[in-house]
């Protein structure tokens, strides 16, 4: 929570809102200003004192601290009522369906791990006919040395160098579906865990948030703002906000994550031995990214048990489910430690 830098209210949909409605505003107050001078001129003395009264109170709400700090929450209360009528602004609205986002994420995941087995089979397949297949052209080979063959010599010995460099570029492909295998699994894995934990911020918060609201009203809220002291409602708001952020960070890293996997099946052609390299260029990349906000230190982990030979990938073993410990610690619990 302390990490989380809270957007601005400009960056947010209701901010979008406040510029719609901000920029005719000002134009609409520059055209009545230019029709409303003539009379002020004409009015006499009366009309230009009250005028200049108008004018000193503008000046001073621009000047006092407090007075802007009013007119602005109440500005921006305003826009976050307007725009609440067409975009989902409420936290917990949001959480509730970033859960129906994931567990629809968790299904599709859960095809692609399966599709994804069905193809690391295959290529262990394949790559064990290519073995069999080269000792066999070399034991040929071999044969026909003894025998002064030449021609099929040379023929069996260029068979099984083409199968040796064919198996080179499947083994590092399998190298990367392992990869793929086990990050997948481990998404999956970590994203049970994030629902549950959503679903009980949501159940908690849910009416901590009506107490909170209930208690803060706006008008106690717009006084704490003016007094400069802290705000709960604004606080507790903030903290949702900074769930919601994280968790919308979270879904989007799994959505690229299975479109890049996706992707990266499609390039993959094993019936005929072929794959593109800007399948493998795309995992690679995402080796070489910042640290998953999902798998966090796990990701490096990941990738070198990929690498290591003596830990090998089982395709039988079933996705863990989650199970929750006694003394567990929701992982949003810190971010309303405040």
């Amino acid at each position: 929570m302390t990490e989380h830098k809270p957007k601005s209210f400009w960056s947010r949909p209701e901010g979008v809102t406040g510029i719609l409605f901000l920029i005719p505003l000002v134009a609409a107050m520059g055209l009545g200003l230019g029709a409303i001078l003539p009379v002020i001129v004409s009015g006499g003395t009366v009309m230009i004192v009250a005028a200049l009264l108008v004018l000193a109170a503008v000046i001073f709400m621009l000047l006092d601290s407090q007075a802007r700090a009013l007119v602005s929450y109440g500005y921006k209360s305003m826009m976050r009522w307007i725009t609440s009528f067409f975009i989902t602004i409420d936290p917990i609205a949001i959480l509730k369906n970033y859960v129906a986002d994931l567990k629809s994420n968790l299904r599709n995941m859960n095809k692609q791990i399966g599709k994804l087995r069905g193809e690391i089979h295959k290529l262990q397949e394949s790559i064990h006919k290519n073995k069999k297949q080269i000792q066999s052209d070399l034991k040929a080979a071999k044969q026909a040395r003894t025998d002064e063959d030449k021609a099929q010599m040379v023929l069996k010995s260029r068979k099984a160098g083409r199968l040796q460099d064919s198996n080179l570029r499947l083994d590092q492909l399998l190298q990367k579906m392992n990869l793929l295998h086990r990050v997948l699994t481990r998404m999956y894995e970590n994203s049970e865990i994030l629902i549950e934990d959503i679903k009980d911020q949501v159940e908690i918060k849910e009416q901590e948030q009506k107490a909170i609201h209930a208690s803060n009203s706006a008008m106690k809220s717009a006084m704490s703002v003016i007094s400069g002291d802290p705000d709960k409602r604004a606080m507790f708001d903030r903290a949702m906000e900074a769930i919601t952020e994280d968790v919308s960070m979270k879904v989007g890293e799994i959505e690229n994550f299975m479109d890049m996997s996706a992707k990266f099946m499609d390039s993959i052609d094993l019936q005929n031995g072929v794959f593109e390299e800007d399948g493998l260029k795309m995992l690679e990349q995402w080796e070489q990214e910042s640290i998953s906000l999902l798998l966090g230190d796990e990701k490096e982990q990941l990738i070198l048990q990929s690498l290591d030979e003596d830990e090998p990938l089982d395709l039988n073993a079933p996705i863990k489910k989650p199970e929750r410990a006694v003394n567990h610690t929701n992982q949003y619990d810190s971010f309303f430690d405040f």
